[in-house]
């Protein structure tokens, strides 16, 4: 199972946050360089890290990520 980021999704959420991804690198304990690479799909990224990151900015996973089997 893969587990991507719906990247207009994610980023639309992270600026209506008011974050920067910095900003949430720090508060999700990831490195500002894998929320980069996230937000352009090119990581993909676990089941607990999706929930937290989708707590984070306060929306469902499932708007935030997209799941492949």
């Amino acid at each position: 199972m893969k587990i991507k980021a719906n990247t207009a999704e994610f980023v639309k959420a992270r600026v209506l946050k008011g974050m920067s991804q910095r900003q949430l690198a720090l508060e999700s304990g990831l490195s500002h360089s894998y929320i980069s690479l996230l937000e352009r799909s090119v990581k993909t990224v676990g089941p607990q890290t999706a929930k937290k990151l989708s707590d984070i900015l306060e929306k469902p996973l499932d708007q935030l990520f997209i799941i492949e089997m």
